[in-house]
């Protein structure tokens, strides 16, 4: 199997875990919120389902998608919202789920059948085949786990995690440029514990800058899903610990991350009381 279709296979497999999380969910459920702001379940699968099309239209039609990139362009901050809202608002939960179901197997099926080579035009740099699947799995699961944390629940991780650290140390360079900052030179080395104990490396073995921790809080660490404080990640140098304060995994403006759950529990409690 090559390194295309086996990405591509932990794509659907982890498209397939968060359908089988949402399909169980009654109506209600998916209105409510999750932790991103302003953002219900609903507005979570719209998101994915807008973001297979969009990247359906990117490999498939490329001059359309430069529309896209220029819709993106003119207004950064909302584009994102204002196309989940517009699905939200479209279609019922049953009908949301079934449009992101026939757009991640169109999607599929035009990544399996891509020529060798093929590069794909992005909101950020181009991206080939096995990179623009590694990208759609680690929005699949970073917006899955703002589904599981809304509705209580602990999901296992899996093998499926090393993607979504790949795309985390390559964005490196990627979270300095989106926020004016200018990257350092040497590479850093990042030393991850799966679950098995298994250990997944990057960069040079004899690197003065280095990352070691956890493969899942890593993960949450570089998607936004959960705050520095609250994870097992440390960093050794100036440089690697300037990075796990801006690290992003996805492409666009920097996000506004989340909140340590401390500060989480405090504001909670303030609004529970009515306090302003």
């Amino acid at each position: 199997m090559s390194a295309v279709v086996a990405v591509i296979d932990d794509l659907r497999e982890e498209s397939e875990e968060l359908d089988a999380l949402v399909a169980a969910l009654e109506t209600e459920r998916w209105r409510g919120p999750t932790p991103a702001e302003r953002w219900t379940v609903a507005h979570q699968i719209a998101h994915l389902a807008w973001t297979d099309e969009v990247a359906l239209l990117a490999a498939t039609e490329p001059d359309r998608f430069g529309d896209e990139v220029a819709k993106a362009l003119a207004a950064p901050e909302s584009f994102v919202d204002e196309a989940a809202d517009a699905l939200v608002a479209a279609h019922a939960p049953d009908a949301l789920l079934a449009r992101w179901r026939d757009g991640r197997q169109r999607l599929g099926k035009v990544l399996r059948d891509a020529p060798e080579g093929t590069r794909i035009p992005w909101y950020g740099p181009p991206m080939g085949v096995a990179s623009m699947a590694t990208a759609r799995l680690m929005e699949t699961w970073a917006h899955g786990q703002d589904i599981a944390d809304a509705v209580g629940v602990t999901r296992t991780p899996t093998a499926r995690l090393r993607h979504v650290a790949r795309i985390g140390v390559r964005a490196r360079n990627y979270a300095y440029a989106v926020r004016g900052l200018e990257a350092p030179q040497e590479e850093f080395r990042v030393e991850l514990h799966a679950p098995g104990d298994e250990l997944i490396a990057y960069g040079p073995e004899g690197a003065a800058q280095r990352v070691t921790g956890s493969l899942l809080d890593f993960c949450l660490l570089v998607t936004q899903r959960a705050h520095r404080a609250d994870l097992a990640v440390t960093a050794e140098g100036r440089d690697a610990d300037q990075w796990l304060s801006i690290a992003q995994a996805f492409a666009g403006p920097p996000g506004p991350g989340r909140l340590p759950r401390a500060e989480q529990a405090v504001r909670a409690e303030q609004a529970a009381r009515g306090d302003r």
